[in-house]
């Protein structure tokens, strides 16, 4: 990787392929998904190395420490030099997989579709109950 001095976080979360675009990056730092250090921050925030970052990314937050920066979007394996994951984020992740595996375990999915006569009772068996 070349060596950069400043890269903004937006740019580096696109970079390390945590996002598929700086948009979207941006977007999940203003709405408060994406703490520096343990506190909120703006997309241009200059990224250094050795902070901690918590990324929230679907159901459970991932806390990966800079290693290294960048500003370009490489290849997902060198995407994958630029953090390290902690310990304790990766036995989180795994714990809260087999939890929601659990949870559906009970949960049957129905043989077929309901056909349009299904679909009404199912349609005016709802509108009584949320009378």
């Amino acid at each position: 990787m070349t060596e950069v001095n400043k890269v903004r976080l937006d740019k580096w979360l696109w970079a390390a392929r945590f996002f598929k675009t700086r948009s979207l990056a941006k977007d999940a730092i203003d709405g408060g998904k994406v703490k520096y250090n343990q506190q909120s921050c703006k997309p241009g925030k200059a990224v250094e190395l050795g902070i901690e970052l918590v990324i929230r990314q679907g159901w459970v937050d991932k806390v990966v420490i800079v290693l290294e920066l960048s500003d370009k979007r490489k290849n997902a394996t060198l995407a994958q030099k630029m953090y390290s994951e902690t310990d304790e984020s990766i036995e989180k992740r795994e714990k809260a997989l087999i939890e929601r595996k659990q949870m559906m375990d009970g949960h049957v999915a129905p043989l077929k579709r309901p056909n349009k006569r299904e679909r009404r009772h199912i349609h005016r068996f709802k509108n009584i109950n949320s009378e």
